[in-house]
């Protein structure tokens, strides 16, 4: 399965220390393991090699369009298959779940921190594509959510928008990402992640829910709000990001249903806020209030070049997805001039349930696709325009 699937050791000594030090973000264990180390920990095994050369051999033979097919060439491949990072990931634990799902998008996922730095060579070229031209020489700006009180209602009249919502990812200081923490990791970050929320005031106020041991009235209830989040997709599955289901995972809602935290999903924290409507204002400052609170509380995975830091290199960055349910029945006529539109907003397109999902009744999820390279409160504008102006459109037709 790769390097850190197998294993419950956190302290590994990585070939080059230098470059653990520097590449973790999260004043990892790697920058204090010193020492030289077994050779044996900074080897790649033979089986894992195996799988590695005939994952390659699978994924050149294919037709795949993603990026890891487009930027994971012989040489960079050659180049990074002997690498590891000191919790033990490989570049097996970075591809599998590409190479098992060829018809991924990006293909690619960060088992721990370092691995943006160990495997830099294939990371950097397809954030650089991903994200607009985020170049390896690029630093992603300091965080800034701007003046909360600038954004209003994208739809006042309530025609278009059905709701509204934006979320960011978080990763907890000192853990790995979902593919290499042990199951005492996730329980220890469920309890430190639980207890923090439980001290939320006013709006915030509300429960958190363990998905462990979950009574089924709370579960179909939870279901009913689409809150509950279920075991990960093939595209997770296959990245190893879902091993001890359902230990450590839990949701959080406040008592309005506005703001939701789901722990040990995807990425360490989502953080969530929505409602009905269009009142992107509303719906980002409720998030920017919780995120600061949060942190002050739980120390956040923060890279210098890079921003926070994700489980999947297409939230990097400031994270944001800012995105609306919105009906534009005649524009979905023309789904080639949609697209248009929203590419040139940098706006990205999908069907009603997110990812890998069909419009259902003409409604559309549309957010922001640019998360790096700009500031939170850049992000949230490149929506907010956007679908300022799809509406505009939608209007004149």
């Amino acid at each position: 399965m790769g390097g850190c699937a197998s294993k419950d050791k956190k302290e590994k000594v990585v070939e080059n220390n230098e470059t653990a030090a520097n590449g973790t973000g999260n004043g990892g264990d790697a920058a204090n393991s010193g020492g030289e180390g077994n050779k044996s920990d900074t080897m790649v095994d033979a089986a894992v090699l195996e799988k590695l050369e005939a994952g390659f051999a699978k994924l050149a033979a294919s037709d795949s369009k993603s990026l890891l097919k487009k930027y994971l060439t012989k040489e960079v491949f050659d180049a990074l298959k002997n690498k590891k990072t000191s919790f033990g990931s490989t570049l097996l634990d970075c591809i599998q779940s590409g190479v098992e799902n060829l018809d991924s998008g990006v293909g690619i996922y960060a088992p721990d921190a370092e691995s943006y730095s160990v495997f830099a060579d294939l990371f950097d070229p397809i954030i650089e594509d991903y994200h607009k031209g985020f170049k390896k020489s690029d630093k992603h700006p300091a965080c800034d959510f701007g003046d909360v009180n600038s954004f209003g209602n994208v739809d006042p009249t309530g025609e278009f928008v059905v709701s509204t919502r934006v979320r960011c990812g978080r990763s907890m200081e000192g853990y790995p990402f979902n593919p290499c923490l042990t199951e005492a990791q996730y329980k220890e970050m469920e309890q430190k992640v639980s207890t923090t929320l439980s001290g939320m005031e006013g709006e915030l106020k509300g429960k958190f829910y363990p998905l462990t041991g979950m009574e089924k009235s709370v579960q179909q209830q939870l279901i009913d709000d689409h809150f509950l989040f279920k075991e990960g997709d093939r595209f997770l599955q296959a990245a190893n990001a879902c091993r001890y289901w359902p230990s450590g995972r839990g949701i959080y809602h406040n008592d309005n249903k506005t703001f939701l935290v789901w722990c040990n999903e995807e990425d360490h924290l989502r953080i969530i806020s929505m409602q009905m409507g269009g009142d992107l204002g509303q719906v980002y400052r409720r998030l920017v209030t919780a995120v600061n609170d949060i942190e002050k509380r739980v120390p956040f995975s923060h890279h210098d070049r890079l921003g926070f830091l994700t489980f999947c290199p297409t939230n990097l960055g400031t994270t944001i997805r800012a995105s609306v349910h919105i009906k534009v029945p005649k524009l979905a006529k023309d789904y080639a001039k949609l697209e248009s539109i929203a590419d040139k907003y940098n706006l990205q397109v999908r069907g009603t349930r997110g990812e890998h999902s069909e419009a259902e009744g003409g409604i559309y999820d549309i957010s922001n696709k640019r998360r790096m390279g700009l500031t939170e409160y850049q992000a949230v504008k490149e929506m907010y325009d956007g679908i300022s102006e799809l509406i505009k459109i939608e209007k004149s037709l």
